[in-house]
């Protein structure tokens, strides 16, 4: 491993590449045979949320678009699109896709490594945000308005 990848953040990403594997392994090795149309459709409803939260997240950072905490050289601030209402997007759509794979195929154990990406996504947004706030001043008036993961929620 080295040195460069560690220090852009590299170990957080590979942490959040052994919880997804996980939970979509999970979901096909210890699902549930009796399916309840109810857990289908919230399962199928958080997919739909993640992936149309995760495609906004992306469009709006465009270019500065990466999976390591540390911003890009080239990156400026983006407060624009769905970042005007959530700072981490792209994390939320993970869970919130995760969250719904696993409901989708009635897997509790894939719900619950899904449900481990939440905590593990506040622990590195808050690492990514220190950085952000040194790369940009106006980043904590940004965070003080808003919020980091749901809007009006937290």
């Amino acid at each position: 491993m080295s040195q460069r990848f560690v220090e852009r953040g590299g170990l957080w990403v590979a942490g959040q590449a052994v919880l997804m594997i996980g939970v979509v392994g999970l979901s096909l090795t210890h699902h549930t045979d009796r399916w309840n149309l109810g857990i289908l459709s919230l399962g199928i409803g958080c997919l739909v949320v993640g992936a149309g939260v995760g495609i906004a997240g992306a469009l709006a950072l465009g270019r500065s678009l990466t999976p390591f905490p540390q911003p890009q050289p080239q990156a400026r601030l983006v407060r624009h699109g769905i970042y005007a209402r959530i700072r981490h997007p792209l994390y939320t759509s993970v869970v919130f896709a995760a969250i719904g794979w696993a409901l989708t195929w009635h897997s509790w154990p894939a719900l619950l490594a899904a449900l481990a990406l939440a905590p593990f996504f506040d622990a590195k947004a808050r690492q990514e945000e220190c950085m952000l706030r040194e790369r940009f001043p106006d980043y904590a008036s940004y965070a003080k308005a808003t919020r980091r993961f749901i809007p009006g929620i937290y």
